[in-house]
């Protein structure tokens, strides 16, 4: 606990010289001016001003205290506790009178009778002051969090790659906090596709610097040495000598050739990530540290394939160890079950969503980030496509509207859900804006698109669960 300003005290000062008008106006010395004095909140000092009443002489004092010995050294002579609703807020210090005569009964009594009415006053200044300084705290973390969001966003993939016979989808929404989830899609050698999922402790800018500081080095590495369990070991060994203490990246690196399905994979720490192969779900295991952690380690890596018709997810903690009002968490169990259930795609991250929502409730706040990434080799047995419609429309501005609605009329009937439908007419009326806008530079003689081929809508009948249906433009 601190005494009051300076200020304070020489008012209070002048006013307990009122007894003495004549010779104060004489006899002037200078006012005592002491710096605030910290008081432990284990002193003896405390209790005592607390439990007893009114000023009390500090050379009267028989008490081992450290306060009670910087008082007599700033020459402290009395000392007024100010007591609001029966807390001790603050302590009024007088040295000498400028008479150098003691404190009279009288003059004790007006003191008493000053500090009992400034204590009120002066616990509303400081609760003001404590507001005040929670609002600079509040403003400076909402900064923090923004800094954060935007670093964030800077470095997260702006699309999902193009790989024909595969459906690539990702989510990612960040806490009220901002944690350092993230995730990657790496160009290597060969074709090859690296995949990276990663979860850094901590929130705020921190934990967002560690996450660029990770991808970069990934992204520096990955193509140089390819192997997960190798790229992983590059990191941990540059991350453990820089990152902040007590911090540390879980990270799940994967290598894929999508010319055969193979893919390798080592993993730092991640959550396991899910593989669908028909109705059984399986997960991916491999033994290793996470990042940063602890230098010199070595990563377990392994190799699984990915067939027609599978389906792979990975994923942050975000969903699983979210709970609901009766603090029961999502869990990965229930995480599993639905991967089983649902599809692929957008549809797949949609459900788990959908689910996680009804779980937790609308009055839920997002405890952690949550990320998604998701990957699906296309079946090639047995799938047949039907041409629903075909035709061709001018470059002319606003024709991609047309084109949208006679895509929309086509697939009306097909059995899409509302979200699916709308945003496959998101998706073609974005093309069919490009291909005249871009394309064709607006020249309303050249048809949409600038090749022979015309806009087509196609339906898939290999998976009745997606009901997938597709448009080319």
């Amino acid at each position: 606990m601190m005494t009051l300003t300076r200020t304070f005290r020489r008012v209070i000062g002048r006013e307990a010289e009122a007894a003495a008008p004549a010779k104060r106006a004489e006899t002037r010395a200078p006012v005592l001016e002491t710096p605030p004095i910290d008081i432990a909140p284990n002193d003896p000092i405390l209790a005592y001003f607390t439990a007893g009443s009114g000023a009390v002489a500090i050379d009267d004092l028989q008490l081992d205290s450290t306060a009670v010995r910087a008082l007599r050294a700033a020459g402290v002579k009395l000392v007024v506790p100010l007591i609001s609703q029966g807390e001790l807020i603050g302590l009024l210090n007088l040295g000498r009178r400028l008479s150098e005569q003691d404190y009279s009964t009288d003059d004790r009594r007006l003191l008493e009778k000053l500090a009992a009415q400034a204590s009120p006053a002066v616990r509303v200044a400081q609760l003001v002051r404590e507001q005040e300084a929670e609002v600079r705290a509040r403003e400076r973390i909402e900064q923090e969090l923004r800094v954060a969001q935007l670093i964030q966003q800077q470095f997260l993939p702006k699309s999902v790659p193009n790989l024909p016979g595969w459906q690539v989808a990702a989510f990612y929404r960040a806490a009220a906090q901002v944690g350092g989830d993230f995730y990657d899609f790496i160009e290597l050698p060969d074709d090859k596709l690296g995949l990276v999922v990663g979860d850094v402790t901590g929130h705020g800018v921190p934990a967002a610097l560690v996450m660029a500081t990770t991808r970069s080095v990934l992204r520096s590495e990955a193509p140089r040495l390819v192997a997960p369990s190798k790229v992983l070991e590059r990191v941990n060994d540059f991350l453990n000598n820089d990152i902040p203490q007590n911090m540390f990246v879980t990270c799940l690196y994967a290598v894929l050739d999508p010319a055969t399905g193979a893919m390798r994979y080592a993993n730092a720490g991640h959550d396991l990530p899910f593989v669908r192969r028909g109705h059984d779900v399986t997960e991916l295991r491999a033994t290793g540290m996470p990042l940063g952690a602890m230098p010199g380690m070595q990563y377990e890596e392994k190799e699984a394939t990915l067939a027609p018709g599978d389906v792979l997810l990975l994923h942050s903690d975000g969903v699983a160890e979210a709970h609901d009002a009766g603090h029961q968490m999502f869990g990965f169990p229930r995480m599993r079950k639905l991967f089983g259930d649902l599809g692929s795609g957008h549809e797949l991250i949609d459900g788990l969503l959908e689910s996680l929502h009804d779980f937790t409730g609308p009055t839920w706040e997002q405890e952690d980030d949550i990320t998604l990434v998701t990957l699906s080799r296309s079946s090639v047995h047995g799938e047949t496509e039907h041409v629903l419609v075909e035709f061709e429309e001018s470059s002319a501005p606003g024709n991609e509207r047309r084109i949208m609605d006679r895509v929309a009329s086509s697939v009306r009937d097909i059995g899409l859900d509302a979200k699916r439908f709308e945003r496959l007419k998101t998706a073609v009326s974005e093309a069919a804006m490009n291909a005249i806008e871009h394309g064709n530079r607006l020249d309303v003689e050249l048809p949409v698109p600038p090749s022979p081929r015309r806009p087509t809508s196609r339906r898939s009948s290999k998976d009745a669960r997606s009901r997938a249906a597709g448009a080319s433009s």
